[in-house]
C-alpha cells in the first residue's frame, strides 16, 4: 500500500540512513551510497557532504539526486524521494551538530563533531527539493 502525504513526510523525517543516488554520467550506472540526512515535513532535503568530493562534483554537474530509506520492522516500509539540487552552501559546525545528533547517542556527539570538523575537509551543505515521491508499507511478513 503507498502511504499517504503525511505518513511518507513523517517517515522520511525519521533518522534512517539514506542511500543518495546521483547519476554518474554515461557508462556508468548511478553512484549510489549511504548517507545520513535531515529533513523535516513539507521542507527541503539536506545533506553534508565534501566539496571536494566526487559526489558533490556529480551533484553540481547533474543537479538532482534520490534519497531511499526503509526498514524491515515493525512492517517493511520504504520511501523514495526525488528532486532538484536547490542551494549548496558551506557547511558550519552548527549544521554538522545537527546532524550529528540526529544520528548518534548524546554522549557522542560533541566528540564526533570534533573529529568531523577538524578531519573531514571542507563540506558543504545541499539541499533538495522533494519533487516525486515513491513508497510503500508492504506489512509484515
Amino acid at each position: 500500500m503507498p502511504l499517504s502525504r503525511e505518513e511518507r513526510e513523517q517517515f522520511l523525517s525519521e533518522p534512517h540512513v539514506a542511500a543518495i543516488a546521483v547519476d554518474a554520467g554515461e557508462g556508468r550506472a548511478p553512484l549510489t551510497v549511504p548517507i545520513w540526512y535531515q529533513y523535516a515535513p513539507g521542507e527541503d532535503v539536506w545533506i553534508l557532504t565534501g566539496l571536494h568530493s566526487r559526489k558533490n562534483r556529480l551533484l553540481q554537474a547533474t543537479g538532482r539526486f534520490s534519497l531511499l530509506v526503509d526498514r524491515v520492522e515493525p512492517t517493511i516500509r520504504y520511501v523514495s524521494v526525488e528532486g532538484p539540487v536547490v542551494d549548496t552552501s558551506p557547511a558550519t559546525v552548527e549544521k554538522l551538530r545537527e546532524l550529528s545528533e540526529r544520528y548518534l547517542p548524546p554522549e557522542k556527539v560533541d566528540g564526533y563533531v570534533d573529529f568531523a570538523w577538524k578531519s573531514h575537509g571542507e563540506q558543504v551543505v545541499v539541499r533538495m527539493r522533494p519533487e516525486r515521491w515513491v513508497s510503500s508499507d508492504l506489512g509484515s511478513v
